[in-house]
């Protein structure tokens, strides 16, 4: 008489192995005594197609978020029957807290609401089937602005020029700088203007200083995700001094300084992110005082509240309020009294934020 067993296999199919007793009057073969002593196979998934992850282009190099941004990935994989899918950060388990993870019949998908900095690091996804496996590693760079310079210091002046020097920032915001922009500020019009931009040493000669007037610097730190939000101020004033003259009076001989306008500084082109304010400056040169209009692409926009207008002391600035990708373009500023006028130009390109 015979009886029949069920054995459980890993893939949930049931392997059965008959079994005869003792009491049967006839004994089994040999062969079928030495099978039934030997261990009882186990029946493996047939592996119909091995795994294999399909890594999109855009992950194949550094994967780069800013501070606060979500981070959804989504890696496609193949293996059938369904291989099981892990990911490690840094060689180490996910922390679930911040990290989750989906697993389809076909794809793997790794979600962070909110990336932080130390979210930043190598991701690998593993696809494992008995004993193949596949795996893709992806790099995650989480950045942030960078921290100002920690100091600026007026190291000498003569003439019209001042050499300054600076320390750099201790926090570069997780990402190489891609430069400094130094800007300077006489003491009559308190205006901010750059001098120059995306300069990698850390020490400048600001030259061509207006005689008589004192200048006060100041630098920021940039990195891809702009100008770190303070910057450090020169405690001390540069002062540029006139040079001593012997005056010898004669008869006073009355002069007529009046001057059709002429353009002292001309404006300087610029590219600017979408929803940051940005400001144009120019001065100009006139008398009597001349009328400012300003253009943007040959369109007057005065009045135009996008737009805020300044002018004091001959220095002209134009306000772009919030700019958007149409507010790019080349924007004229024109200075008009009774003996002339002139005009400078500049170009202006909007760009969205990384």
């Amino acid at each position: 008489m015979e009886a029949v067993t069920a054995l459980e296999v890993p893939s949930g199919s049931t392997l059965k192995v008959k079994e005869t007793h003792t009491a049967d009057a006839e004994g089994p073969p040999a062969s079928s005594r030495q099978e039934s002593s030997s261990p009882i196979p186990q029946l493996l998934p047939r592996i119909e197609e091995h795994p294999k992850i399909w890594l999109p282009r855009t992950l194949r190099q550094t994967y780069i978020r800013k501070v606060g941004d979500t981070v959804n990935l989504l890696i496609p994989f193949q293996g059938k029957p369904k291989p099981r899918a892990t990911w490690t950060h840094d060689g180490c388990a996910l922390d679930t807290s911040r990290v989750s993870v989906r697993n389809g019949e076909q794809d793997s998908i790794l979600f962070i609401r909110e990336a932080q900095r130390a979210d930043s690091g190598r991701y690998q996804l593993s696809v494992q089937l008995g004993e193949l496996e596949a795996t893709a590693t992806i790099d995650i760079l989480v950045i942030e602005r960078p921290g100002p310079p920690q100091s600026i210091k007026l190291v000498d002046v003569w003439g019209s020029n001042a050499t300054l020097e600076w320390t750099p920032p201790q926090d570069t915001g997780n990402t190489a700088l891609l430069g400094y922009t130094l800007q300077k500020a006489d003491t009559k019009s308190g205006l901010w203007f750059t001098v120059l931009e995306r300069y990698h040493r850390t020490s400048f000669t600001v030259s061509n200083l207006i005689v008589g007037n004192s200048y006060a610097f100041r630098v920021f730190a940039e990195n891809q995700c702009g100008l770190s939000e303070t910057a450090p101020i020169t405690a001390d004033l540069a002062h540029i001094q006139k040079a001593a003259t012997v005056c010898k009076i004669e008869g006073f001989v009355q002069r007529d300084f009046s001057e059709a306008p002429k353009f002292t500084q001309p404006l300087a082109d610029c590219t600017t992110v979408t929803g940051y304010d940005t400001q144009l400056f120019c001065s100009v040169r006139a008398s009597p005082k001349p009328k400012i209009i300003w253009l943007k692409n040959k369109m007057d926009i005065q009045g135009n509240p996008k737009y805020r207008a300044l002018s004091h002391l001959g220095i002209c600035s134009l306000e772009i309020r919030k700019p958007g990708p149409f507010d790019g373009g080349i924007y004229t500023c024109k200075a008009v009294n009774p003996l002339g006028e002139a005009s400078v130009d500049c170009r202006v390109d909007v760009k969205a934020p990384h």
